[in-house]
């Protein structure tokens, strides 16, 4: 409907007022009078304008439900200037390695994340652990240096081979490995 009729039905509908009682149902519920002034039925193409305004009945509803979740970067945590001094250097840096973890990792252990080098990402879990994400070849991590979207299955995990990880810049990419990283004991 153009606007230039959304403005002259107030109008119009002031000047030709719709009945509410259709004239058949009018009879039975008032008796008619000389003194009952009668309402002017509307024009038919009056009729199609208010019509319009009405709901439309609908044959079908559909409802969809999608979750997506966002993992954000890792903030680093505070530390004291002293307390860096008052630590060897060699436990400053410890040497990590990684080790197998497994195939997937369930999405709400996963407190934050942190771009590594070429197409790893550092999941930080919430029990203190920390997962090397290994992306697929062609992706690079630098894209996931503001976190990443995820849809999660029924399982609630992520896991290698199946699920995709959604940066905000738009790349998505595939899990290759998971391995976790631990602290080298030698």
């Amino acid at each position: 409907m153009n606007s230039l009729a959304a403005l002259f039905l107030p109008v119009a509908l002031l000047a030709f007022p719709i009945d509410p009682v259709p004239e058949t149902d009018r009879a039975a519920l008032v008796p008619e009078t000389d003194a009952a002034p009668q309402a002017p039925a509307l024009a038919p193409v009056w009729e199609e304008l208010a019509g319009s305004f009405r709901p439309q009945e609908q044959a079908q509803v559909r409802i969809e439900q999608r979750v997506i979740i966002r993992i954000n970067p890792r903030r680093p945590a505070p530390m004291a200037p002293d307390m860096l001094n008052a630590l060897p250097q060699a436990e400053i840096a410890p040497r990590l390695t990684e080790r197998k973890f497994g195939k997937c990792v369930p999405v709400k252990a996963i407190a934050g994340v942190q771009v590594d080098r070429d197409n790893r990402l550092l999941l930080f879990l919430r029990d203190r652990r920390i997962v090397a994400a290994h992306l697929e070849k062609t992706c690079s991590a630098q894209g996931f240096y503001s976190g990443f979207y995820v849809e999660p299955e029924d399982d609630g995990m992520i896991c290698v081979g199946r699920d995709k990880l959604h940066s905000r810049s738009g790349a998505n990419c595939d899990i290759d490995k998971l391995r976790e990283v631990v602290a080298d004991r030698r």
